[in-house]
C-alpha cells in the first residue's frame, strides 16, 4: 500500500528547518516590533541620504534579542523577513568575538558588519536602539576636521547652539545638554573592513564616557540612545548640527563662542 503521504519525511524536514530559523521572532502586526520598525526607519533614512547604496543600517535591542538590519539590501526596500536576530547573552559567553550565532537568519543576505559596532552600544552603554549612517554632512564634518592637522582632528565640539538640547548628558545622568553647554563628539580613522573600526569604537566611547555617538572619518557616524526614540532624536539632532557646521564653516563662523548668558527671571 503507498503512504498516504510519501514525501511526508522531506516535509517533517523542512518544517524542522523552517522552526529552527526561528521565523516567528520577525513577525508581528504591531508597527512598534524591531523586525517592523527597522525597516520603516531605514526607509526614512534613506529619503535623508543617510543609508544610500545600501549602506548605514540600524538595530534595536529587546531585552535579550537584537535585532539587525542585513547587508547588501537596499535599505528603503528592506522587509521584515530581512532581519537578521541574535541573543545578546549567547553572544556575550561566545571565546571568539568575531564569531556570532544569529538565531534567526534571512537566507538570501549576508550578516552586516556593523554588527560588532552595534553590540558595543548594547553591552557598554545598555542602548535599546543603535545607527549607522553615512551622511555626507558627517563625512563633511570629519573632512574639515581633518584640514586641522594630526592632533587637532579628532574631535567635533560646538556650543550655543539651541539643537544641543536634543541631547542627553550622558550615560546613567538625567536631562538633556543645555543651549550654553557643549557638545563633544569623538572622531576615529576609519579602516579597510568595518568591523575591525569595533575596537577603535569602543576606545572613544571609553574616553568620552557621556558620548551617544563616534565619528568615522570619510565615513560616516554611530549614533544610540535608551530606546528608538532617544537614538533617531539624537540622530536627527546630529546630522542637523553637522549641516549646520559645514555651513558656518562656508561663512567663517566659529563652531565654539563665548556667549554671556542672558538674564531672565529665572536667574
Amino acid at each position: 500500500m503507498t503512504p498516504p503521504y510519501p514525501d511526508r519525511p522531506a516535509a517533517a524536514a523542512a518544517a524542522i528547518a523552517v522552526a529552527d530559523n526561528n521565523d516567528h521572532l520577525v513577525q508581528s502586526d504591531n508597527p512598534d516590533h524591531p523586525a517592523n520598525l527597522i525597516p520603516a526607519l531605514c526607509a526614512k533614512f534613506w529619503t535623508l541620504g543617510w543609508v544610500t547604496g545600501t549602506g548605514g543600517g540600524a538595530s534595536i535591542r529587546d531585552d535579550d534579542l537584537v535585532y539587525l538590519a542585513p547587508s547588501g539590501v537596499q535599505k528603503e526596500l528592506m522587509k521584515p523577513a530581512d532581519i537578521y536576530v541574535l541573543s545578546l547573552a549567547a553572544q556575550a559567553k561566545s571565546l571568539d568575538r568575531r564569531s556570532r550565532v544569529y538565531l534567526r537568519s534571512p537566507a538570501q543576505y549576508k550578516p552586516s558588519q556593523c554588527t560588532p559596532l552595534f553590540l558595543a552600544a548594547f553591552t557598554k552603554r545598555g542602548a535599546g536602539c543603535c545607527i549607522h549612517t553615512h551622511s555626507q554632512w558627517a563625512v563633511l564634518v570629519t573632512l574639515l576636521l581633518e584640514t586641522r592637522g594630526s592632533g587637532s582632528d579628532g574631535e567635533f565640539c560646538i556650543n550655543n547652539i539651541e539643537q544641543i538640547k536634543g541631547f542627553g548628558r550622558g550615560f546613567q545622568k538625567t536631562g538633556n545638554l543645555g543651549y550654553h553647554d557643549t557638545l563633544r563628539i569623538p572622531v576615529i580613522e576609519n579602516t579597510a573592513h568595518e568591523e575591525d573600526l569595533t575596537e577603535f569604537l569602543e576606545e572613544a566611547m571609553d574616553r568620552y564616557p557621556d558620548t551617544y555617538a563616534v565619528l568615522v572619518r570619510r565615513h560616516g557616524v554611530y549614533v544610540w540612545g535608551e530606546n528608538v526614540h532617544k537614538a533617531k532624536t539624537q540622530c536627527e539632532s546630529l546630522d542637523y548640527l553637522f549641516q549646520l557646521a559645514v555651513e558656518m564653516h562656508k561663512l567663517g563662523l566659529p563652531w565654539m563662542t563665548e556667549i554671556e548668558p542672558v538674564k531672565t527671571s529665572r536667574s
